[in-house]
């Protein structure tokens, strides 16, 4: 039941706040000039935001452009004593940018004498209003299952017969995905087909199994179709499906009749041969011979006959199962060994037996039947492999490989010369094969590159693939560092060449980590674990390089689990904070703007460098949420900031992108969402990409900097100098503005070659008609030189550390100079 709350609020000399907070509601107070002073404990299960991040401009400036127009007519009306809409739609982006349709009530409570505060009411609209609720309940009255879910593959809808046949109520499901339904029994690669399929705007119809909530599994004949909005693009999915349990399992059973009576026959096909104890001759059946491909005149009728057809490592042990049972010890005779084949091969069989006894209980005669097993035998083993292959590479897998590891860690405890070290081996750059070329090529490229390792190592030597472009190998009989490098060198060496891929020449390398069998290891996976931390160190220094474990490694990979633990509690409880340190302009003094800067205020070990969380946070993926927060606190900060002073409209913004975060397509709408909703300039925010992702995504970086320049943002090369790049390079961007790497501005005063680079930059940069600012500036002696080259602004201790909100605020009401 909606609880109507478009009335005013008098609560008397009761806090308003408290009254708010017990009520199931999510209720958000603003004040006159729109800012938020409050938001109850129930907006988090309505937002998906913690409360704290929708105070000041933190709720208006996620409402949509329509919404905001509609609140401010309700406002308006309130204000002005007329009727007002019962409930304001609009859309709100939250913290993990996924866009919610929500309501909005409008009242007012009397918070003072002289003015009224403004109180939200704000809840989930109905899942279809007008047209669309007689098609949802047409839809709920249907008894196939019908899910909608956005391009994503967030539900948005479900009816009636999904929930009574998957037990999830709609309640439960909207908002989710359907990998709710997964059974685990599919896999991957089948619902990969699935996605591909309805991606590329075709229909998709499957036999499913899915999982109810109860744990239950069930089949559904599925079909997906995809709904195209008015350009013809695919925006949203139709999942339809019928429950076809009852027809799978009476298939199955009818599969299991013909397979029983399938084994009947073949059991009726069995040769046959019988054993007579007292003369000591045995009867082969004609169809026993022929199983092997003799004829009934090529097999004598002599035991001897039989047993020297069988296989000499299984001989011992049959006669051994014939004389138990013969003994008495054993109920019945049963054994599986390998029978010699007319054309020198050979081949499995089953034989059973029983005796026969006399009224003393002596055997005098044994019979029984022999069957050709072969295809059998031939599967298990197959099965076998399988369960412990790659089936991409053939490489043993990674249970394999562990199993190996075991042995290899007991041999060398019992015998020290037989040491080992473990490598762990990384295809450097795979995914832009894959991303370019498509996952066939980079298919390929796996396949040839473990052709490759196999040769260039010993037989002796295990090459095993974990999973994606990760593989492993025990090199065996190697105790130290010098013994070890020439196999890890091997393999770089077997990587020079070029693989060819759909007819193109592509270079890659790999990044190898390497852990020599210490006594201190007791568990295979610590040795794992030590090769892949020293991969990753080789990786940091450089691609097709190796490195060898030590503890100091052990170490740093435990701070960096700590930290990244904390770090995703500080994003997720909105822990960090974005403080801003001035730019000014060097010739005068005045203040031309800010640069946002991310800080992380640990609640143990104090303030966290950037240096040690931003690239862990690019390696977790981290760095997108983070990246999101810092540009939307950054446009919060400068449009209150402009408000601020009446000449504070020309300050601009820096935000720096990370590189990961750069190449992510969908950056251009999330910046263009978060300019529009908090009313800024795109011309004022200054967007700064490092100049080493120019020079590693040249042609991709052009692409995507003329698309930010048709949005009318300004762009800036942050780092200028350090990836040895000219500004000749630099005439392909469309970029406003230069920033010399602190490092040569520094040096500038002990350092003629630094002097000289950053003079020649600021010319050339002029010349290309650039702006140039100089970060790191620490005296007035690097300020009075940098004025005499006629660099524009500059940032550095010698303005401003950077400041809390409040502290740079308070700069730009003071109108501050330096």
């Amino acid at each position: 039941m909606r609880v109507k709350r478009t009335m005013d609020f008098d609560f008397g000399p009761t806090d308003p706040k408290t009254f708010l907070e017990a009520l199931p509601e999510a209720f958000v107070i603003l004040d006159r000039r729109g800012m938020t002073v409050f938001a109850s404990g129930a907006c988090e299960a309505i937002f998906g935001d913690a409360p704290r991040g929708l105070l000041g401009g933190g709720f208006l400036c996620r409402v949509d452009g329509a919404g905001l127009s509609r609140l401010q007519e309700a406002l308006d009306a309130l204000s002005a004593g007329e009727s007002r809409p019962e409930a304001v739609p609009f859309q709100f982006a939250t913290s993990g940018d996924r866009s919610l349709a929500l309501e909005a009530s409008v009242g007012r409570i009397q918070a003072s004498p002289d003015g009224h505060l403004v109180v939200l009411t704000v809840r989930r609209p109905s899942p279809v209003v007008g047209e669309l609720g007689v098609i949802a309940r047409a839809l709920d009255q249907i008894d196939e299952p019908v899910v909608v879910t956005d391009r994503e593959g967030t539900i948005e809808y479900v009816n009636r017969a999904f929930e009574r046949n998957s037990g999830f109520t709609r309640e439960e499901a909207v908002g989710r995905t359907p990998r709710i339904l997964r059974s685990g029994k599919h896999p991957d690669a089948f619902y990969r087909q699935m996605w591909e399929t309805i991606l590329a705007g075709e229909s998709y119809h499957n036999r499913v199994l899915n999982r109810r909530k109860d744990g239950s599994l069930y089949y559904e004949e599925k079909t997906i179709t995809p709904v195209r909005d008015a350009s013809g693009q695919v925006s949203h999915f139709v999942a339809t499906g019928i429950d076809v349990t009852s027809r799978v399992l009476a298939e199955q059973r009818l599969r299991a009749g013909a397979e029983r009576y399938a084994l009947s026959l073949r059991g009726a096909n069995d040769g046959l041969w019988d054993w007579d104890f007292r003369t000591g001759r045995l009867h082969l059946s004609e169809r026993w011979k022929s199983m092997l491909g003799f004829s009934d005149a090529e097999v004598g009728s002599a035991l001897e006959d039989w047993f020297r057809l069988v296989h000499p490592d299984d001989l011992a042990e049959l006669k051994a199962q014939i004389k138990a049972h013969v003994e008495g010890s054993r109920p019945h005779f049963e054994h599986e060994h390998r029978m010699r084949h007319r054309d020198g091969g050979f081949c499995w069989v089953l034989t059973r037996g029983l005796v026969v006894r006399d009224e003393e209980g002596k055997a005098y005669r044994m019979a029984g039947s022999q069957t050709d097993i072969t295809d059998r035998k031939m599967a298990e083993a197959q099965l076998e492999h399988d369960a412990l292959h790659d089936a991409l590479t053939g490489l043993p897998n990674r249970a394999l490989f562990l199993d190996r590891l075991e042995l290899a860690m007991a041999r060398a405890r019992r015998a020290p010369d037989l040491s080992f070290a473990v490598m762990f081996l990384d295809l450097d750059r795979f995914k832009i094969v894959n991303d370019s070329l498509g996952h066939p090529a980079g298919d390929q490229l796996l396949m040839d590159f473990a052709g490759r390792i196999r040769k260039s190592l010993r037989a002796s030597d295990t090459v095993a693939r974990l999973g994606g472009d990760e593989f492993a190998v025990i090199v065996e009989r190697v105790g130290t560092e010098s013994e070890a490098a020439p196999f890890a060198e091997r393999i770089l060496e077997c990587l020079a060449e070029p693989f060819i891929l759909q007819g193109r020449q592509v270079f890659t390398s790999a990044s190898i980590g390497i852990a020599l069998y210490r006594e201190r290891y007791t568990r295979r996976d610590d040795m794992v674990r030590d090769a892949d931390a020293a991969m990753y160190r080789a990786k940091s220094t450089g691609r097709g390089r190796y490195a060898f474990f030590d503890t100091r490694l052990h170490s740093h990979a435990m701070r960096q689990l700590d930290l990244d633990s904390s770090l995703r509690h500080a994003v997720e409880s909105a822990a960090l904070e974005v403080h801003y340190q001035p730019i000014v302009r060097v010739a005068g003094g005045s203040l031309a703007g800010f640069e946002a800067l991310v800080r992380w205020p640990h609640p143990e070990q104090g303030f966290i460098s950037p240096a040690e969380f931003i690239p862990l946070a690019e390696e977790t993926g981290l760095i997108y949420a983070i990246g999101l927060f810092v540009l939307r606190s950054a446009c919060t900060f400068l449009k209150t900031a402009q408000g601020r002073l009446a000449g504070a409209k020309s300050l601009t913004m820096s935000v720096n992108l990370s590189g990961v975060q750069f190449l992510r397509p969908e950056l251009l709408g999330q910046i263009d969402l978060v300019v529009r909703r908090c009313g800024v300039d795109p011309r004022s925010l200054k967007l700064e990409i490092t100049e080493s992702v120019l020079m590693e995504h040249a042609e991709f970086a052009e692409d995507m900097m003329a698309q930010m320049k048709a949005q009318n943002l300004s762009l800036s090369i942050d780092d200028f100098g350090t990836g040895y790049s000219s500004m000749k390079n630099l005439r392909r961007y469309p970029v406003d503005t230069v920033k010399l790497d602190q490092s040569f501005v520094q040096r500038m005063l002990s350092d003629p070659e630094s002097l000289e680079i950053v003079r020649g930059s600021v010319a050339m940069a002029h010349r290309l008609g650039l702006e140039v600012v100089a970060e790191g500036i620490e005296s007035a002696e690097q300020r009075e030189l940098l004025e005499g080259m006629g660099c524009d602004y500059g940032q550095g201790f010698l303005f401003a550390r950077a400041l809390e909100p409040d502290a740079a605020l308070d700069l730009v009401v003071a109108g501050k100079t330096w």
